[in-house]
């Protein structure tokens, strides 16, 4: 019998999705002391990018690879975020889909890596060795 990842295409987005989902509960069940990341700072450009006063802070990064895991897991997608894409819908329908596929390979990547950082990170503050 196959594994639920070997029937899937490497570069297979649901593969992309599964592993980014898998990472993160990884590193949800690996940091049980979310608190520690608490005002260590990152080391990363984009994580200063938030709105939010702890998005510059691994306890940022963390809620928010979650947040993500979340919205992407339910599939809530706000209205209004449909609504800014109504000028691209006049282009090529296949070539819109096919630059947003390779758009979202590229966020999902970076998101596993960043997600698999971050728990390297916490594993560096507690002291145990990965």
């Amino acid at each position: 019998m196959q594994s639920a990842e070997a029937k899937f295409n490497r570069n297979s987005l649901l593969l992309a999705l599964r592993q980014y989902s898998s990472v993160v509960r990884d590193m949800e069940q690996t940091i049980l002391l979310p608190s520690l990341l608490r005002d260590v700072p990152t080391d990363e450009v984009w994580d200063c990018d938030s709105t939010e006063e702890s998005g510059c802070d691994l306890y940022g990064n963390y809620e928010m690879l979650k947040a993500i895991r979340n919205t992407m897991e339910s599939g809530m997608v706000s209205l209004d975020d449909y609504n800014n894409m109504e000028p691209l819908l006049d282009t090529d329908p296949e070539a819109l889909f096919r630059f947003h596929l390779r758009g979202l390979f590229s966020v999902m990547s970076d998101l596993t890596k960043k997600t698999q950082s971050l728990t390297e990170k916490y594993m560096d503050i507690i002291g145990v060795a990965n």
